[in-house]
């Protein structure tokens, strides 16, 4: 079932108003729930608009009062029932010229139709005058993402290619978000569209774990003559088996001789920022583990630490003379290091 709209109702005048009435109403209107001006009120301008092109239109309004029940008060002399008379009179006591008639309500017809288009005009010249007002440059918002590389590739360097999420004006309605008082297709009424886009940056040798790369005018593009934003990298350092990451500090997995672990020494670490001595005291035992404090990763005022867990390791190869001294070792030792396995 079709819903009624009452046209005189939504258009706030009566069946006894006059043209210029209609025609001011829907003035006062129009400037109040355009699209452009609320865009949430593009429906209820749709039914304005309805209303307005039917009521001003005599012969419209004269069909829509007969099927809906309305009726004018004749003791007003309003444009729209002298139109009505005319075209009365005009098609009673003239039946033989019809092209005449038919005529002459063409022309009133489209001076109706006129009359909604200088309406219409008129109130988009109110909008294209604050439109017209050049808007203060905008810069383009700034974009973080991350970014991984391995040891090797912090050590000696690399490049990385960077699928990055650009937000930018949308193209067919330019930020407006409406066109002819509908949401743009485009964008759904957001007045912007998103789009990847493959960035393809330089990692610098020795990079460190958790640098931040700035790559300049990379970022979301700026708005009326604005700068573009910049692309941020975070670089994320990938550990392998022996390193590994956790927040600032850095822990290491290190092997030392049978004799270092006995006698005790000093030993080189090979980290991303160069070599670290560490002293390892006589009688080590493997698994022991040393804290290297301020060691680690470097970010603002802030440092972390290198944890050190030592494990001893036989080479794989030995000499003839390292071998004997190993037997010569084996005769002399007198302990039982696993006595007490199943006391423990």
């Amino acid at each position: 079932m079709i819903k009624f709209k009452n046209y005189y109702e939504i258009l706030g005048v009566t069946p006894d108003s006059s043209n210029a009435e209609i025609k001011s109403a829907y003035r006062r209107l129009a400037r109040k729930y355009h699209p452009d001006v609320n865009p949430a009120t593009a429906d209820l301008f749709k039914d304005i608009t309805e209303a307005y092109t039917t009521l001003i239109n005599p012969e419209k309004r004269r069909q829509y009062n007969i099927l809906n029940g309305f009726f004018e008060n004749r003791k007003t002399n309003t444009s729209s029932q002298k139109a009505e008379q005319e075209y009365k009179e005009k098609t009673t006591s003239e039946p033989n010229k019809d092209k005449n008639i038919k005529s002459q309500f063409e022309k009133k017809q489209k001076h109706s139709e006129k009359i909604f288009a200088d309406t219409i005009n008129d109130i988009f010249k109110e909008f294209t005058k604050k439109e017209q007002k050049k808007p203060e440059p905008q810069n383009g918002a700034d974009i973080t993402a991350d970014v991984t590389v391995n040891i090797a590739e912090a050590l000696k360097g690399t490049e990385r290619t960077v699928n990055v999420l650009h937000t930018k004006l949308c193209p067919k309605c330019q930020g407006r978000k409406f066109i002819n008082g509908s949401k743009c297709s485009t964008c759904d009424g957001k007045g912007e569209v998103s789009e990847h886009r493959k960035i393809t940056v330089k990692i610098p040798a020795k990079i460190k774990n958790g640098s931040k790369l700035r790559i300049k005018g990379e970022g979301n593009p700026g708005k009326y003559g604005g700068k573009n934003g910049d692309l941020y990298l975070n670089v994320k350092i990938q550990g392998n088996s022996k390193i590994k990451y956790d927040g600032l500090n850095v822990y290491y997995e290190v092997p030392i001789t049978p004799f270092e672990a006995v006698l005790g020494g000093e030993i080189l670490i090979n980290t991303l920022e160069g070599n670290i001595k560490l002293k390892i005291p006589a009688r080590t035992n493997s698994g022991q583990k040393f804290r290297l404090s301020g060691q680690g990763v470097k970010q603002k005022n802030k440092s972390g630490d290198i944890i050190v867990a030592v494990h001893i390791e036989i080479p794989q190869s030995l000499s003839d003379d390292e071998i004997k001294l190993y037997e010569k070792l084996q005769k002399a030792s007198s302990h039982n290091i696993r006595e007490n396995l199943l006391n423990d």
